[in-house]
C-alpha cells in the first residue's frame, strides 16, 4: 500500500507544536517546583519526562491508525476501562484518601484518566451511527445515559468527584451538537436540575467543605480554605513579570499544597507573572481553537463528534483548573492538561491530540 502524501499536507503542525510547548512548560515548571528539595528535585520532573516519552509513542500510534477503525471498536475499548475502574475499587492503591490507582513496577496507572478518552470513543460511535434527520428523543438517549452512569459511579465512589463531573460535562457537550426533541429537552434538563441537589447527601465531609469554602475561604483558613488562599496569594504575588524561575516563595517555601498537580498554574503565575500566564492562556486558546476547527472541517460524523469530544474535554479541564486556582471554582482536583504532574492524564491528553491530528490529516477523505 502506497503512502498518501495528502496525509502530511494536512498535518496540523501548529496544533502539534503548541502541544509540545505546553508539555515543555509543564516539565520546566515541575523542575522549578522541586528546585529547593535537593536530590528529590528530579522526582516529579524525571517521571513526567518518562511519561511524556510514553505519551509521544501513544500519540504516534493514534495518528497512524485511521480513527474510523478505532471508533469501530469503541465499545470494547470503553468496556475494558470500565472493568479497570471496578478493579480499582477493590484492588486499587490509596493515596491522599482516594483509591484511584493501579500500581505496578514502581508506576501508578489511573484508569479514570484514560477512561475519559474511551468514553468519548463510545459516545462518538453511538451518535455517529444513530444520527439522522429525526431529532433524538429521551428513549434514544437511554444507551449513552447508561454508559455515563456505569462510568460515573465507580469514579464517584473512589471518591473522585472532580473527575466524575468531567464525564458529565463530556456527555452534555455531545448533546449540544445534536438535535433533540423539544418535548425531551425541558423534562430532561428539569430532571437533571432537580437531581443535582441530591448529590450533596452523597458527598464526603471534606467535599462538602470544599464547596462551602468556595463561597468564603475565610471559614476555615488554616485547613480547608488554606489551599485556595495560598493559591490566590501565589497568583497575585507574581505581578507583571514574576519572581523568576525557581524563586517563587509560595512554592519554594512549601506554602502552596498540591503544587505539582492541581495548582501548577499558581506556581507558573508566581514565577513568570502576568505575561507568563498570558503565554499559557494563548497556547491553550490556540490548541482548543484548532481542535474545534478540525471538528467542523471533518467530512464524517465520526470525525466531527470525536474532535468535538476531545476539544470540549480539553476546554473543560483547562477552564475548571484555571478558575479553581484563582478562587472562581471549588477545588475539585481537576488537573491542568499537559502541565500538571500525572502520567495517565498526560498520556490521555496526548492521545487526544494524536486523534485530532489523525482527523485533520484525513479530512480530504
Amino acid at each position: 500500500m502506497m503512502f498518501d502524501r495528502r496525509l502530511l499536507l494536512n498535518f496540523d503542525y501548529v496544533l502539534f507544536v503548541v502541544m509540545l510547548l505546553l508539555c515543555g512548560i509543564g516539565i520546566i515548571n515541575l523542575y522549578s517546583i522541586g528546585a529547593s528539595e535537593g536530590s528529590a528535585s528530579t522526582e516529579f520532573y524525571y517521571r513526567q519526562l518518562l511519561w511524556f516519552c510514553a505519551g509521544f509513542i501513544a500519540l504516534a500510534v493514534f495518528v497512524y491508525i485511521p480513527y474510523a477503525r478505532i471508533i469501530q471498536y469503541a465499545y470494547y475499548i470503553h468496556g475494558f476501562f470500565i472493568l479497570l475502574l471496578f478493579v480499582v475499587l477493590f484492588m486499587g492503591t490509596t493515596k491522599l484518601g482516594s483509591q484511584r490507582w493501579i500500581s505496578f513496577a514502581g508506576f501508578s496507572l489511573q484508569p479514570s484518566e484514560l477512561a475519559k478518552m474511551s468514553f468519548i470513543f463510545a459516545l462518538t460511535k453511538f451518535f455517529s451511527e444513530n444520527i439522522s434527520q429525526k431529532p433524538f428523543g429521551l428513549r434514544d438517549l437511554l444507551f449513552p445515559l447508561l454508559l455515563l452512569i456505569i462510568t460515573f459511579v465507580p469514579i464517584f465512589l473512589q471518591p473522585d468527584f472532580g473527575t466524575a463531573g468531567i464525564f458529565c460535562i463530556i456527555f452534555f457537550s455531545f448533546l449540544l451538537f445534536i438535535q433533540l426533541e423539544k418535548k425531551t429537552v425541558l423534562p430532561f434538563l428539569g430532571a437533571v436540575l432537580c437531581f443535582l441537589p441530591c448529590f450533596w447527601f452523597f458527598l464526603k465531609d471534606y467535599q462538602k467543605k470544599r464547596i462551602l469554602i468556595f463561597f468564603d475561604p475565610s471559614i476555615d483558613p488554616l485547613k480547608s480554605g488554606y489551599q485556595i488562599i495560598q493559591s490566590i496569594i501565589a497568583v497575585g504575588s507574581g505581578g507583571l513579570l514574576g519572581k523568576g524561575f525557581g524563586k517563587g516563595t509560595q512554592s519554594q517555601l512549601r506554602f502552596l499544597p498540591e503544587q505539582h498537580s492541581d495548582f501548577v498554574f499558581s506556581v507558573w503565575a508566581e514565577e513568570w507573572g502576568f505575561l507568563g500566564c498570558c503565554v499559557v492562556l494563548i497556547l491553550f486558546f490556540i490548541l482548543i481553537y484548532r481542535g474545534f476547527r478540525i471538528a467542523f472541517s471533518s467530512k464524517t460524523f465520526a470525525g466531527s463528534f470525536l474532535a468535538l469530544g476531545i476539544s470540549c474535554l480539553l476546554f473543560a479541564q483547562f477552564f475548571i483548573n484555571i478558575c479553581m486556582t484563582i478562587g472562581f471554582f471549588p477545588v475539585v482536583g481537576v488537573p491542568l492538561p499537559f502541565m500538571s504532574y500525572g502520567g495517565s492524564a498526560l498520556v490521555s491528553y496526548m492521545i487526544g491530540v494524536g486523534l485530532l491530528l489523525n482527523i485533520g490529516m484525513r479530512k480530504f477523505k
